[in-house]
């Protein structure tokens, strides 16, 4: 099973967080925010219920794609579902077992401050479009 999202770069994206990573549905974010590495997500909160819902095991993999062709950084993560998922604003990876309705994804194998500084470079311009694939299987 498959869901998609699509988010945004911003200018302030630091992506140096050590256990979080977000994407968010603002479309304005200050340096604070650390963890964040897209903004204005698309993310549908009630498709995301029923994926959880129907997802048979709580293992997926979340892959970071760049929608430009010549742009060839991806990233993969690893993680669980968490199924009390409830926020239609934010959507939070951690690597720890914390869980709040924030909280989309635990146990994750990275958090913000990891992921390829080739990616987060390429986050850090306005125009910058990636595409959000979580997949569990089955």
């Amino acid at each position: 099973m498959i869901y998609k999202f699509n988010a945004y770069g911003h200018q302030n994206i630091l992506g140096t967080h050590k256990t979080t990573l977000e994407f968010t549905k603002d479309k304005e974010v200050s340096l604070k925010g650390d963890c964040i590495i897209g903004v204005n997500a698309d993310f549908d909160l009630d498709k995301l219920k029923d994926f959880i819902k129907k997802s048979n095991n709580k293992e997926i993999t979340i892959a970071v794609l760049p929608f430009q062709k010549n742009k060839k950084i991806k990233e993969t993560i690893s993680a669980e579902i968490n199924p009390d998922f409830n926020s239609d604003k934010e959507f939070v990876i951690r690597k720890t077992d914390f869980v709040s309705e924030r909280t989309f994804a635990i146990n994750s194998n990275k958090a913000a401050f990891e992921l390829k500084r080739d990616l987060i470079g390429f986050l850090k311009e306005k125009k910058s479009k990636i595409s959000i694939v979580i997949e569990n299987f089955e």
